[in-house]
């Protein structure tokens, strides 16, 4: 009877390290999506603002001047 417990016991353990190791991978790539989208989303800020600041200057480039 003390015997099956223990067995019973081994068997529990050994199901939450390997439900452990399954879940530490799931966040290992979740962590590397967040940190690739942070990136991109950096990148893309980036990239707004040199937009912006050439409409600006193409804008006041191609603006008629006040005495028309």
């Amino acid at each position: 009877m003390n015997e099956d417990r223990i067995v019973d016991i081994e068997i529990k353990l050994t199901r939450q390290e390997d439900l452990v190791d399954a879940l530490n991978k799931i966040v290992y790539e979740q962590q590397k999506k967040i940190d690739e989208l942070e990136a991109l989303c950096v990148a893309l800020v980036g990239r707004l603002k040199e937009i912006a600041s050439g409409a600006n200057e193409q804008g006041a480039a191609h603006e008629r001047p006040p005495h028309y």
